[in-house]
């Protein structure tokens, strides 16, 4: 008897063990119990579609919930939940009141495709409340898409100190509507860029070949990229020729040099050094030399214009003065004579004489061969390299565009790249190794 008695024990202990997780599952609350528990009732849930950009597409939905309470005052938490492609954005919502309350959360398409919504319930501690699962819809955003866009407003063949500018458009509305705001970031300028620099002016940028490129991300993994290449080539040195006025006129009339530029340059933008027998006539850094003042005689007159960049050019030219007519004999005397031409007086010499006189001078030539042995060549030694200046001394350039650096050493540039150094102790061109 005892035995069957504790076999039924067994048995009934074993069927509360099956019975149990039933009741367990069985006592899950529902959403309304979850609320009801905190004295609240739903009355309204509705999902409203949204046209916001009127294209015939949905790209947004309203969701709006009414709710009663039973208690003195409420303070809730709702968050609205939408999940695409793996990833989740909130709109959340704190609200505080006493009977019943209105509460309307937006959610904007940041991504085509399907998205699944849900509103969650918490209380002003933030505890898990209720949840009410929502509709999956398929949606086409309105928002922006980060964009980035680089724009040079520049000439066809840019050179260096021209107009230049590139311009940066930018935009992005999904990454800041759920506070994802991504991070730009450009590379390829010869300085560092900011986020608000809008415009770039590249008209002081140096010559060279830049490959500009800009990107962007946001926190909702979203991209945009934009690239620019262009090539800012070196301004050659000035083009100009000499135009003298007074070129062996008197000195009682007038005379002028003129720099005529030949290349559209404004002259005003140049630094223009004259220089009379190699010395810098001050003060005339302008377009015309007044070379009225000099007195009779030979001149080389040069010009050298120098760019902003440094690089340079030079002409030059011969000019000469003549003494004036009304002079005195004391005035004429420190003068260079003025030559007659055919008027000249010369004296005649009878071609006999001349005959004789060739005579005699190739005998004593055919004599001084003939006893003195001809002498060993005279070995000089090396003087160096032949200096390569201008008549004036200063360096020449043949033409190529030149610069000086921070240690006031003078560069030349070839065509093709090569650069020249200028010695100044022997006055010749070194190339640049």
């Amino acid at each position: 008897m005892a035995k069957r008695r504790s076999v039924a024990v067994l048995l009934a202990l074993l069927m509360a063990c099956l019975v149990l997780p039933i009741s367990t599952v069985g006592a899950e609350l529902t959403t309304e119990e979850r609320l009801a528990e905190e004295g609240l009732t739903v009355l309204a849930l509705r999902n409203d579609t949204i046209d916001t950009n009127q294209d015939g597409d949905i790209d947004a939905v309203r969701v709006v919930v009414v709710l009663n309470s039973t208690a003195d005052s409420n303070e809730l938490i709702v968050k609205l939940r939408g999940l695409h492609k793996e990833r989740e954005v909130l709109e959340v919502q704190e609200v505080a009141f006493e009977g019943q309350t209105n509460i309307t959360l937006v959610y904007d398409a940041w991504s085509k495709g399907e998205h699944g919504l849900r509103l969650d319930f918490f209380d002003e501690n933030g505890e898990f409340i209720a949840t009410y699962p929502l509709p999956t819809f398929v949606l086409e955003p309105a928002l922006q898409v980060p964009r980035v866009d680089l724009v040079l407003n520049a000439g066809f063949m840019l050179q260096t100190g021209e107009e230049c500018e590139i311009v940066r458009n930018f935009g992005d509305e999904t990454g800041p509507r759920y506070g994802e705001t991504g991070v730009r970031t450009f590379t390829g300028a010869p300085f560092s860029v900011l986020d608000s620099d809008e415009i770039l002016d590249c008209s002081s940028w140096p010559a060279g070949n830049y490959e500009l490129k800009e990107t962007y991300r946001n926190g909702l993994g979203q991209t945009a990229e934009s690239t620019l290449n262009f090539t800012i080539e070196n301004r050659p040195a000035p083009l100009f020729t000499l135009a003298v006025s007074g070129h062996e006129n008197t000195t009682e009339t007038p005379c002028n040099v003129r720099m005529d530029a030949s290349d559209g340059r404004s002259p005003a933008d140049l630094t223009k050094i004259w220089r009379v027998k190699g010395e810098v006539v001050p003060g005339a850094n302008s377009t015309v030399l007044d070379c009225s003042n000099l007195p009779a005689g030979a001149y080389l007159i040069t010009l050298e214009v120098i760019t902003e960049k440094l690089i340079s050019s030079t002409e030059g030219t011969n000019l000469i003065r003549l003494p004036g007519p009304d002079l005195d004999a004391e005035e004429r005397e420190g003068l260079p004579s003025t030559s007659l031409g055919p008027e000249t007086e010369t004296e005649s010499v009878g071609w006999f004489s001349i005959g004789a006189l060739a005579l005699v001078v190739s005998v004593l030539v055919f004599i001084l061969l003939v006893r003195n042995r001809e002498p060993d060549a005279l070995e000089l030694p090396s003087l160096g390299p032949t200096p390569q200046v201008l008549a004036d001394g200063s360096p020449d350039t043949q033409g190529l565009p030149t610069t000086v650096d921070d240690q006031g050493v003078l560069w030349r540039q070839h065509p093709g790249g090569e650069v020249d150094w200028w010695d100044q102790e022997w006055r010749i061109w070194h190339r640049w190794e």
